[in-house]
């Protein structure tokens, strides 16, 4: 079955009945923003966005998340609430509001000073602050409240996204014992003996088990996950229906999800007259004509192995000089969670390194790296897609990476390589691209070499095959996947609380006969 907006649509309509769908993330899909004087809204450049927007919009549901922009608060009612996308209104955005001293706490400090690392085997000692856990804490209930006050006492499935909400699940079926609960966690779950650190690992793993359905991109961190309950909570883990049990009996599924895009609305998006002028402006811009082109688009992160492809470039432009003059590198991201220091040191290497680099190779009127470090419009963003002849993904340790099926969705004409980090999940799908591993900068420089030097014939070979995978395995096909599971679930918790309330019904008058023959 090939899933499309409309067949998740009818899914979610046949099975909520009256219930709200309700996602659950940190991050908005559109932000309001001041502009001199005037508002606008911006859609952040977030993998997770560009995935769950299509979802809502085909769901018509309730996305919650931080109201992060500076001019959020004039944007929205009294209830805090927004119809989006604000040109051409689908779904409905509520926004919670976070002091200076939450968002320190909650997001730059538990979320990505600690789980964050934790998470990614990357080689950055996660920080255990006091303080950043009771900042976390308190803001996992903020947003309790807020849904809980939102949905008041309706029936709805809350689809909770991340590792911003690890103790959220248990406090909306604390207060919401009959609400459906998923979660699906976008980064790597890690092994046992990484995450018995963790001074709250069991607050964590007691707030994941309050999900009906915990959702992991590949079955390797579902299986990490249940080793992990299995060293640290008294539960039963079921290994061959991979799920827990635990208070009672009650159960939760943990599953493989692997996330994808929506192929078909980028294949499109790419053939706007917008896209070829924002690519027109970049070639203009930056002298692109008669060069071969290659990008890296990435959130400046430590686990994204940006260091790691500059280095591969250089060795390139040393080892193959054939190539200088002739090639350029755009890499494009947002510094990010600046106020981190080890952010703050990535982005002083990077810029070192893209100095350093452009120095040794580039001349007067060439500079083989173009650092564009600024926030870039999903427009702009497409636009660099449709430009490269090769884009590079080299991710230390990545849960999914969807950079790698957005571009292989943008190359409606069939052309263009991607070279992609073994160590993504995108890797076990996408295994048509050139696969590296980017800590070899020998073998990474070799195949960045071979993707230059590729036929027309290969190129397209492997890009019509890849573009068949992610069509297939796109979007709507994960979101489907994860409700229909969660609908099954629901639909046999039914059946079977059905059978036992028949089963005491019969046993009423069976013990009332045997009273009466004893009398």
């Amino acid at each position: 079955m090939l899933w499309t907006d409309t067949s998740l649509h009818d899914l979610v309509c046949a099975k909520l009945g009256g219930a709200r769908l309700v996602v659950v993330a940190n991050r908005e899909p559109y932000s309001h923003v001041f502009t001199g004087a005037s508002v606008r809204y911006e859609r952040p450049a977030s993998g997770m966005v560009s995935a769950l927007d299509p979802v809502l919009r085909a769901c018509r549901g309730l996305w919650v998340a931080h109201g992060s922009g500076n001019a959020d608060r004039l944007a929205v009612d009294r209830y805090d609430r927004i119809a989006v996308p604000p040109d051409n209104p689908q779904y409905t955005l509520k926004r919670v509001w976070l002091t200076k001293e939450e968002e320190a706490g909650y997001y730059y400090g538990f979320a990505n000073d600690t789980l964050w690392p934790l998470c990614h085997v990357v080689f950055a000692r996660p920080r255990f602050v006091l303080s950043d856990w009771e900042a976390y804490v308190w803001v996992n209930i903020k947003f309790a409240q807020a849904i809980l006050s939102d949905i008041q006492q309706e029936p709805a499935v809350v689809w909770i996204q991340d590792y911003h909400f690890a103790l959220l699940p248990r406090l909306l079926k604390e207060a919401r014992p009959d609400l459906l609960v998923t979660q699906f966690w976008h980064i790597p779950w890690p092994n046992p003996e990484a995450f018995r650190i963790c001074p709250w690992k069991q607050d964590i793993l007691w707030g994941l088990l309050a999900n009906d359905l915990l959702g992991f991109h590949i079955r390797y961190h579902c299986d990490n996950f249940l080793a992990t309950v299995d060293h640290e909570l008294e539960v039963r883990v079921d290994r061959e229906r991979s799920s827990v049990f635990h208070h009672n009996g009650v159960e939760t599924l943990v599953r493989p999800f692997p996330i994808s895009t929506d192929f078909a609305g980028l294949s499109l998006q790419v053939t706007n007259e917008e896209i070829r002028d924002e690519a027109r402006r970049f070639h203009e811009r930056y002298g692109l004509h008669e060069r071969r082109i290659c990008i890296g688009v990435d959130r400046i992160d430590y686990t994204k192995g940006i260091p790691e492809r500059l280095y591969a470039l250089d060795r390139l432009l040393t080892k193959y000089p054939q190539y200088r003059r002739h090639v350029v590198f755009l890499q494009a991201g947002p510094e990010s969670r600046i106020h981190i220091r080890r952010y703050k040191e990535l982005n002083h290497e990077i810029s070192r390194l893209v100095e350093e680099i452009n120095w040794r190779h580039g001349d007067d009127d060439w500079m083989p790296i173009i650092l564009l470090q600024e926030h870039l419009s999903f427009p702009r963003v497409l636009a660099l897609y449709t430009l490269a002849d090769v884009c590079v993904v080299s991710s230390l340790h990545d849960g999914m990476n969807l950079v790698a099926k957005e571009y292989v969705a943008a190359r409606s004409d069939g052309n263009g390589v991607l070279v992609l980090s073994r160590f993504t999940g995108a890797a076990r799908e996408l295994q048509q691209a050139l696969l590296i591993n980017p800590y070899a900068t020998e073998d990474f420089t070799d195949t960045l070499a071979r993707a230059l030097e590729m036929d027309s014939g290969e190129r397209r070979a492997r890009m019509g095959a890849l573009r068949e995978t992610v069509a297939n395995n796109n979007i709507y096909r994960w979101a489907g996947k994860v409700l229909s599971t969660l609908f099954t679930l629901q639909d046999s918790r039914g059946l079977t609380q059905e059978k036992e309330e028949a089963e005491r019904t019969l046993l009423v008058p069976i013990m009332d006969n045997s009273d009466v023959l004893e009398e």
